[in-house]
């Protein structure tokens, strides 16, 4: 039986990636999260004992090392980390604080028989992109973002451990990531919800900054095939959409499938942060696929089919 961690299990991609790989029994999943900005309401309903939550933050040596010593696992996706624009603007101080989670889970993995660490990067370390579309190997990384600096350094460490200590690795370079699941501190999850109740959708600048967009089932996909067919072994793979998206396209879009009375409202233009284009390179990643990306209109579409928006702890009804 291969025995898998999750950090940041509570949150919406590593709770979306625990609740698949709970679906093989030949998999045992510990799921770990502060809940500090994960939900247990994200949690796996799933009644299945091959499965466990242990509340946990990783940035605690003491917390983390009673866990991983515990199980001695075979495989760890570490997708634990403080996120949302807002929040990583707003408290650059405790972004930082993940480094030290980098340092506990690969320390405790390189000595505890950890096969390989599978580690939440993000496309915010390309920055201003000079290179378009942004590629794994040739586009420069040069955002001054704290969090973007943070994920950079994660991928810095599992270099390192790697060559010193022949610990593998895979980095998934995430863009845009949207599905049921996931709080309004998100682009179209914060659209969505503006929409269903009428409200103004705002938006930083002109709207004509670009942004791609990966439906979670496809971003959970890519993922999957990379663990079980052992693929992107010490390398890096950008998982997102192919099409650029203007953020005004995309509140419009949202307005109509919603039938939504809401208006655009526009503010003025962030400070830093706010990328005028985002484009993955995505030949590694339609490799690691069998089938097409969903387009982003029958994404959102599937959204409002279920008939309930979840967004933190309130559910939206809008049928």
């Amino acid at each position: 039986m291969r025995k898998i961690l999750i950090t940041g299990g509570a949150g919406f991609i590593g709770s979306s990636l625990a609740e698949k790989l709970i679906d093989d029994n030949e998999n045992y999943v510990v799921v770990v999260d502060d809940l500090s900005t994960g939900n247990p309401q994200k949690l796996p309903n799933i009644t299945a004992t091959n499965w466990k939550f242990i509340k946990c933050n990783v940035n605690n040596y003491d917390d983390i090392s009673a866990v991983m010593l515990s199980y001695q696992f075979n495989y760890v996706f570490h997708y634990a980390a403080m996120v949302g624009v807002d929040r990583t603007q707003e408290y650059p101080v405790k972004v930082l604080e993940d480094i030290k989670g980098f340092e506990n889970i690969l320390n405790l993995a390189k000595n505890t028989g950890v096969k390989r660490i599978f580690f939440s990067s993000s496309s915010e370390i390309y920055g201003e992109s000079v290179e378009m579309p942004q590629h794994e190997e040739t586009t420069p990384l040069n955002s001054r973002l704290p969090y973007a600096i943070v994920k950079n350094v994660g991928e810095a460490f599992l270099r390192s451990y790697k060559q010193e200590y022949n610990l593998d690795y895979t980095i998934f370079r995430f863009f845009n990531t949207y599905g049921p699941k996931q709080d309004r501190d998100f682009v179209i999850s914060k659209f969505i919800y503006k929409a269903l109740k009428n409200e103004a959708i705002t938006i930083y600048g002109n709207g004509k900054q670009t942004r791609t967009f990966c439906y979670i089932d496809d971003n959970i996909d890519v993922c999957l095939n990379v663990f079980y067919e052992d693929k992107i072994v010490n390398d890096v793979v950008n998982i997102g959409g192919d099409i650029e998206v203007p953020i005004i396209d995309l509140a419009n879009l949202i307005i109509k499938l919603t039938k939504s009375k809401s208006k655009i409202v526009y503010l003025p233009p962030l400070e830093e942060g706010d990328m005028s284009r985002r484009q993955p390179d995505v030949t590694k990643m339609k490799n690691l696929l069998n089938h097409e990306l969903l387009p982003l209109e029958k994404g959102i579409q599937k959204i409002l089919d279920k008939g309930l928006f979840e967004l933190k702890h309130e559910l939206v009804e809008f049928y």
